[in-house]
């Protein structure tokens, strides 16, 4: 029996904060295309693709070369304002967690983000060597809660989803995680997050044995 077991996590919102920057683009965006927008609209956009994203903010579904083009647009501005990137975005106990799972050697790590650009973000910010395998919205045509882009990941670290526990922040992840069959651990408030395992505020709040006890 394979007694490695997983550890996958989101990208926003669980090791790094670039929602600000999302935020901006989405902004510009709107702007150019005359679409009122918001911060308090912006959080419904939490967790979902980018054309998701996109239909939601402009609540209609345009043609598929309009869409495209917008998409398109909405990554040119946020590239823009994610050049300035630096490490300062890493969350509070993330890289010393990811330092510790590494160390310990009994647990795999991947990144399981809907994000086109995740691998350039941990490129930039020297955290790619955490992790042994990468899922991005590159590799995946469904947005969370679909569970195939952590079941992907889980495949990439070779192991069965029941070996593997997802840290998310966000609440269609905790339900693709679960759809998937496997623990999961939220961070951010209970109330949000109440299908998750465990809740925490942010992953200085979790350890290795954390991490075991779920399996018990």
């Amino acid at each position: 029996m394979n007694k490695m077991k997983g550890i996958i996590y989101d990208l926003d919102g669980v090791i790094v904060d670039t929602a600000q920057y999302h935020y901006l683009g989405w902004k510009k965006l709107a702007d150019h295309i005359h679409v009122e927008f918001d911060e308090k609209k912006n959080e419904k956009l939490k967790g979902l693709s980018r054309r998701d994203s996109l239909l939601a903010m402009l609540g209609r579904v345009p043609d598929e070369e309009q869409i495209k083009k917008w998409c398109e647009m909405k990554n040119r501005f946020y590239l823009e304002f994610i050049r300035k990137l630096d490490v300062s975005v890493i969350l509070p106990g993330a890289a010393d967690f990811l330092e510790t799972v590494r160390k310990n050697g009994s647990w795999k790590q991947a990144l399981a983000s809907s994000s086109r650009n995740a691998r350039l973000i941990l490129k930039k910010l020297g955290i790619e060597r955490f992790f042994d395998a990468v899922v991005d919205g590159t590799e995946v045509e469904r947005a969370k809660p679909d569970p195939r882009i952590f079941l992907k990941a889980a495949l990439k670290l070779q192991l069965q989803p029941d070996q593997v526990v997802v840290v998310e922040d966000a609440e269609s992840g905790i339900r693709a995680a679960q759809a998937a069959g496997m623990k999961t651990i939220g961070i951010g408030r209970p109330d949000l997050l109440s299908r998750a395992n465990l809740v925490v505020k942010d992953l200085s709040c979790i350890s290795l044995a954390t991490l075991e006890g779920l399996f018990r």
